[in-house]
């Protein structure tokens, strides 16, 4: 039997699968200067030169350029690895063309010796400047006459600014230059030169700056007319130039140093004003001087809220011999977390009496909570009760928030209990919040015990906080009476405290109630809507419970 001849199709040829794309190259990360200019200073700080002077060379990223050069001078490295860097910028290889000094590049150098005092190096670099054919400019001959000056060579100085203005055509004075000027004159006893060309900048169209009236003061009150400084900063509030704060901490250490406290009552008032404070040194003779002329520093204290706690170095409880040791060996520890070692110092300072300021106080407590050891910070509560420290209201707020957070409620019981009785004063929000907390854990009898350890603070807040409490708790029957107790004693319900009444009693079935109490706030509400102000109770407690729902 012959088989049927099978015919097959053609075999396809395979496809092959096209190639796979190669994955992009990253980008490079861009080289920003910042990053190359601290690897310079890096380089220049960390390494001899025999060892910087290939790592530069080598660098990646470094450019020889006079921006680049100009600021690794400014950040002052070495001053002889600077000049050598300096010099290396000028024979590195540079693709393109061969790097050239500029005058910034010179300017920041010639700064930089100035500083150091080499005031011949200095001069020597600027003549190379000028045989190299660059032009200075204003900014470095005010640099160049600045450090002279500052040298003790004012003539010297004078004739840098001679050469200044010989060249108008190229390099005009600015108003630094002008500034620096009057203030080399004024300081080397010329005021009469020093005001003319204070008088020249002024024709010039130059309007001074606040710097320009601060040499101003400070001449006019080392020459005791402090009268005439106050009206050189009423002329300079009139030109739009506001005093800043170191024309106002020298015009104030001036005063202080000769006792001139009326124009110093003046200056303090002004700062108050614009939130101006002044800075530690000149606190402490400001305080001298006002106590040695018999005027209440109070003014001084509201404008220093900071320093406000120096006042207690005449406390007599200060004058502890071993008190710097024990207050400089708090802050180290409190620098180093080690809160071990600050239980058992603060021990010690119960032990022997020694009283802190009560800002180090605060903020050991505060830092021990933020690191989850209260029981430091408790420690340093007891002793600031022990030796009689009024402390911040944040840091008894820190402790308390802590083991309420830790569920210790019958601690912070204890801890309110005692702070009442040392006549700590918490204030009617703290105390709101602590038994709205309390409430909210379900401990109405802790809540009700911290609501009775403060008669003075039984207003409509703590009030309505403890009401809370209690129809958290399921009592609502107590939350009525309190109710009643607190219109009894002629405390006025605001709208948070009916919010409370009426969610409580909602969320208890009790609808009836409910209702009349809905009623009996509008009512109220329509006749409080023709009342202009509102008590600030009730302001803060319709914030606290106005749409709180437990």
């Amino acid at each position: 039997m012959l088989r049927r001849q099978r015919h097959f199709l053609p075999a396809k040829p395979r496809r092959r699968p096209p190639p796979r794309p190669k994955p992009a190259a990253e980008p490079s990360a861009p080289t920003y200067t910042r990053d190359v200019v601290r690897r310079v200073t890096n380089i220049l700080r960390d390494h001899p030169w025999s060892a910087a002077r290939p790592l530069l060379l080598s660098l990646p990223g470094l450019v020889w350029d006079s921006h680049v050069v100009a600021r690794v001078l400014k950040t002052h490295p070495p001053l002889q690895k600077a000049f050598l860097f300096f010099r290396l910028a000028a024979s590195s290889p540079t693709p393109g063309a061969a790097f050239r000094h500029d005058r910034y590049t010179y300017t920041s150098m010639l700064h930089l010796l100035g500083e150091a005092g080499r005031v011949p190096a200095m001069l020597r670099l600027l003549a190379e400047m000028l045989r190299a054919g660059v032009d200075p400019d204003a900014a470095t001959f005010t640099t160049v006459m600045h450090w002279l000056a500052r040298a003790g060579d004012v003539d010297a100085a004078m004739r840098v600014w001679e050469e200044m203005r010989s060249r108008r055509g190229k390099c005009r004075p600015t108003l630094v230059s002008y500034t620096a000027c009057v203030k080399i004159l004024f300081h080397a006893g010329r005021a009469a030169e020093g005001r003319r060309v204070f008088e020249e900048m002024v024709a010039e169209g130059l309007r001074p700056s606040c710097t320009t009236y601060t040499v101003l003061i400070e001449h006019l009150a080392d020459a005791g007319k402090f009268q005439a400084t106050l009206q050189i900063m009423s002329d300079m509030q009139d030109a739009g130039v506001e005093p800043d704060k170191p024309l106002c901490n020298i015009l104030v250490k001036k005063c202080a140093s000769a006792g001139e406290t009326s124009v110093m009552t003046f200056i303090l008032q002004h700062m108050k004003e614009k939130g101006i404070v002044l800075r530690r040194p000149v606190f402490l003779e400001a305080l001298e001087a006002l106590k040695a002329s018999g005027e209440s520093p109070n003014l001084l204290w509201e404008v220093n809220p900071h320093l406000a706690s120096e006042g207690m170095e005449y406390d007599p409880t200060f004058s502890h011999r071993s008190y710097i040791t024990y207050r400089s060996t708090i802050i180290y520890l409190l620098a180093s977390r080690n809160w071990s070692a600050i239980e058992q110092m603060v021990n010690e300072l119960t032990t022997r009496n020694v009283k802190l300021e009560s800002h180090i106080i605060s903020d050991i407590i505060q830092a021990s909570c933020a690191n989850c050891r209260p029981s430091c910070g408790l420690t340093v509560l007891y002793y600031s009760l022990r030796v009689g420290s009024e402390l911040d209201r944040s840091a008894y707020s820190c402790l308390l928030g802590q083991y309420i957070r830790n569920n210790s409620f019958d601690l912070v019981s204890k801890i309110v209990e005692r702070l009442v009785k040392h006549g700590c004063n918490l204030g009617a929000y703290l105390l709101s919040v602590l038994i709205l907390r309390l409430g909210s854990a379900g401990h109405s009898s802790y809540a009700a015990h911290i609501f009775g350890l403060s008669p003075a603070e039984q207003n409509v807040i703590t009030y309505t906080a403890l009401m809370n409490a209690y129809f958290q708790a399921g009592e609502v029957d107590k939350a009525l009476e309190l109710f009643t107790q607190m219109i009894t004693n002629e405390i006025s319900a605001s709208a948070g405290t009916y919010e409370v009444l009426i969610y409580g009693l909602q969320k208890a079935g009790r609808k009836q109630d409910s209702d009349r109490y809905r009623r009996e706030r509008m009512e109220i509400q329509w006749h409080r809507q023709y009342r202009d102000k509102h008590s600030p109770e009730d302001s803060l407690c319709d914030h606290l419970f106005c749409g709180f729902h437990g």
